[in-house]
């Protein structure tokens, strides 16, 4: 890629990074503000209604008159002042992860919670009605708002734009992967133009597999940001890259356009376990272990117990026709059992609507050379001739899953969890994959909501090792809500 090939891809419609965050933010900023001033006014209203009389207003000292309307405005600007101030529209959070909905929720909580120590300390009596629905109702939809332009944020990189342009340096195994799994996740933003792999045989040519540029001179670098039009420098692991030549390299960078990230050789780790520590000058990267026990996992049982609980209830109606309806279309029980391995090891039976016929496991030998889904490891067929006609639509909607609901009351599954296995796919793991039984199978889990059946098995494992690794409540709901929408929308179901 040429400079004039760089400068004709921003003038069609690809803005500079500096341009693109900051219209970014100040959109963002603006349905913020629509956001918080409609849940300010609508709390005012739905409490005093449209007059402003005497109960519309606040008395302090029996002195001092504070009309709600002068609440109203003050609490908009503070919220709007805390949303900025934890930085929830930095370019760093957007796009990606839970960061910028934990900011939007801290910042909203953090400033309700200062406004009441400043009511008490003066003792102001505000109407609680006031507060109950202002709090609620802007924290919603302000994370409903930001999940919308992250829609439409995650459109636009899919396309290349809004988008960090990275130059990638290093090894070339190293550079290979990092251009691998930045591609796979082009939502997060990161877009690679060009790679510097010192000592490659050609300085021209392009990275093996892909149409990215490659050069091989590490003194370059400059002139190769320059011609690219980089603005991200990604430092990934490299024998020839002396501590030395990476804080020349760092200090060769523009400041304010131009920025440096390192890449370590440890992956699939979640932010939360990584930490940054400046010791002598030397910035140590604290990666903490995962832990299998403690409170989080009473909260988790906690979670799981009241989740599936109220699912049970609100789902019962639909539970009661589905059972009905496969006990009245084919002979057979209603629901299907099936002994899994779970956790540490244990085997557990697994509830299940039957959506095949009564002998399928009797007829599974006479099936496997036909395999052509799932992968390597899990068998799968689009086009199961054991499967029922109204199994075929409880699979598309993943509602054959319910019963699952009361493993997860009995406690032998989890909500949210690595796929449950069947005890001859356990026969063919290499040992890293037992790690997965550190915690409880789940209903749903990182695997389901990206691909499913699709996904090769290596992808499957990593799934699953990195939800083991890194799980949290927050990324529990998270996959909660991308479960909802993979199901609806029946991806790699069968």
């Amino acid at each position: 890629m040429t400079g004039v090939q760089v400068d004709q891809e921003h003038r069609s419609g690809t803005p500079r990074r500096r341009d693109w965050a900051r219209a970014y933010a100040g959109r963002v900023a603006v349905t913020d503000l629509l956001v918080v001033v409609w849940a300010v006014v609508a709390a005012q209203l739905l409490r005093f209604g449209v007059s402003i009389d005497d109960e519309a207003r606040l008395i302090q000292g029996g002195t001092i008159t504070i009309s709600y309307v002068a609440i109203s405005i003050v609490l908009a600007l503070g919220w709007m002042l805390t949303l900025a101030v934890f930085r929830t529209r930095d370019a760093r959070v957007i796009g990606v992860g839970a960061t910028e909905y934990r900011l939007v929720i801290q910042s909203t909580l953090w400033l309700f919670g200062l406004g009441a120590i400043v009511l008490f300390l003066f003792k102001i009596d505000i109407a609680r009605a006031y507060v109950l629905i202002a709090l609620p109702l802007g924290l919603l939809v302000l994370l409903f708002s930001r999940w919308l332009w992250r829609q439409w944020l995650n459109a636009k990189r899919r396309s290349g734009a809004y988008s960090y342009r990275v130059l990638l340096v290093g090894s070339l195994d190293s550079v290979e992967r990092l251009a691998q799994e930045l591609s796979r996740a082009r939502f997060a933003g990161y877009r690679v133009v060009g790679a510097v792999v010192p000592g490659a045989l050609r300085d021209e040519g392009r990275l093996p597999g892909t149409d990215i540029p490659m050069r091989a001179d590490i003194d370059a670098i400059q002139a190769t940001m320059g011609e690219l039009d980089a603005d991200t420098l990604v430092i990934a692991s490299s024998d020839r890259l002396s501590a030395d030549k990476v804080r020349e390299l760092s200090w060769g960078l523009e400041p304010g356009r131009q920025h440096l990230v390192m890449a370590p050789s440890l992956t699939d780790v979640g932010g939360p376990r990584i930490h940054v520590r400046p010791v002598a000058g030397l910035p140590l990267l604290h990666v903490e272990t995962p832990t299998f026990i403690g409170p989080q996992l009473f909260l988790k049982r906690g979670f799981d117990l009241v989740g599936s609980f109220l699912l049970v209830v609100i789902l019962s109606p639909l539970l009661i026709v589905i059972a009905f309806w496969v006990r009245l279309s084919t002979p057979g029980p209603v629901l299907f059992r099936q002994e899994r391995v779970g956790f540490r090891g244990r085997p557990f039976l697994m509830l299940k609507f039957r959506s095949m016929v009564a002998d399928a496991e009797a007829r599974l030998p006479g099936l496997l050379d036909r395999h052509d889904a799932g992968n390597e490891v899990l068998f799968k067929l689009q086009d199961d001739p054991r499967v029922t006609p109204i199994g075929r639509w409880l699979r598309r909607y993943s509602l054959d899953e319910l019963p699952q609901l009361f493993n997860v009351l009995g406690g032998s599954m989890s909500l949210v969890g690595p796929r449950p296995p069947l005890a001859r796919e356990v026969e063919s793991y290499e040992q890293h994959v037992h790690r997965k039984f550190l915690v409880k199978p789940g209903v749903t889990g990182l695997w389901q909501v990206s691909g499913r059946s699709s996904l090769s098995w290596e992808e499957s494992v990593r799934l699953d090792l990195y939800y083991v690794e890194n799980w949290s409540i927050t990324g529990d709901l998270l996959i909660l809500w991308r479960t909802a929408k993979a199901v609806l929308g029946r991806q790699g179901a069968y």
